[in-house]
């Protein structure tokens, strides 16, 4: 079942991930690049409601805070490929579905990962679908075999 490109949680990510895309390309502050895109590029003419805001800039702050962890789980799953040469998109939707599997229990790994496809089937390409899903859950089985220490 399809699911409505309306739920609030997807649209967060969504929205996350263009704030960490915002904050990656100008090279600015994480929380300067959030207030930027809900007040200068919110796409709906009311704004966003606080939940979602709060979902999405805390995503991406942690996300930016926990690239020391993110990063080195990333490199290691790609084997020659390291974080700052892949496409930027890419790299983006990594880290953060990596971020929220390391911080957040509560939601599934399946789940995350799946946001992580339908945000790389909104902005990118069918290869980098492919390539993020093969990634992300080499790095779901990584984290699970941690944890499990």
């Amino acid at each position: 079942m399809a699911r409505s490109r309306k739920d609030p949680r997807h649209r967060a990510r969504e929205a996350a991930l263009q704030i960490l895309y915002q904050w990656e390309i100008g090279k600015r502050d994480i929380d300067k690049s959030s207030t930027t895109f809900f007040e200068l590029q919110w796409p709906n003419v009311d704004p966003p409601p606080d939940d979602l805001r709060l979902f999405a800039t805390t995503l991406a702050r942690d996300t930016t805070e926990r690239l020391g962890e993110i990063d080195p789980l990333i490199a290691d799953t790609a084997e020659r490929w390291r974080p700052e040469r892949m496409a930027i998109l890419d790299r983006l939707i990594l880290r953060m579905a990596v971020c929220e599997m390391l911080r957040d229990a509560s939601t599934p790994p399946a789940v995350v990962i799946n946001e992580a496809l339908e945000l790389a089937r909104t902005f990118t390409t069918e290869e980098s679908v492919k390539f993020i899903n093969g990634m992300l859950d080499a790095i779901r089985k990584k984290i699970e075999t941690r944890t499990q220490r």
